[in-house]
């Protein structure tokens, strides 16, 4: 599948140099932190910061259940890269955001993968209903069938 970049969300990320491994290549272990700074700014924006003294951060307590990626080209250097993002599926207690990391200009696929989280109640640690404002909050990122491509 390939997804078109009209939907989801386009969230410009910095590459710094302690990402940088050995070789001068993007190590493979920051592109989860990529897609971090990316889905964390996404929300700090959109008015759920990931703060315990905010009043939403309750409502955002999620944990990742399952994390894949594909690798295809590596970014050799700092600057400026783009993490296009999207919910593949929204369920009662959970996410499911796909990703890619892209150039900055967006013509380079670097990698894109998946990402599974919870929501768990803060007190009990066990999956919980995220609430209907956050709901609302994830709709406009929500793949729907009309937006698959080939």
């Amino acid at each position: 599948m390939t997804t078109a970049l009209q939907i989801g969300h386009i969230q410009p990320v910095q590459i710094h140099f302690e990402d940088l491994d050995a070789m001068g290549v993007v190590h493979n272990a920051r592109y989860v932190l990529l897609l971090e700074r990316a889905l964390s700014g996404y929300w700090a924006e959109h008015g759920w910061a990931f703060d315990p003294t905010r009043p939403h951060f309750a409502e955002i307590f999620f944990v990742v259940r399952e994390f894949s990626i594909t690798y295809h080209v590596p970014i050799s250097t700092v600057g400026t890269a783009a993490v296009h993002f999207w919910v593949e599926h929204l369920g009662t207690t959970s996410v499911v955001y796909g990703f890619r990391v892209l150039s900055a200009d967006h013509g380079v696929v670097h990698a894109e993968g998946r990402r599974v989280q919870v929501r768990l109640d803060p007190a009990t640690l066990r999956p919980s209903p995220m609430s209907p404002a956050l709901r609302e909050s994830i709709q406009p990122l929500v793949l729907t069938a009309g937006h698959l491509g080939s």
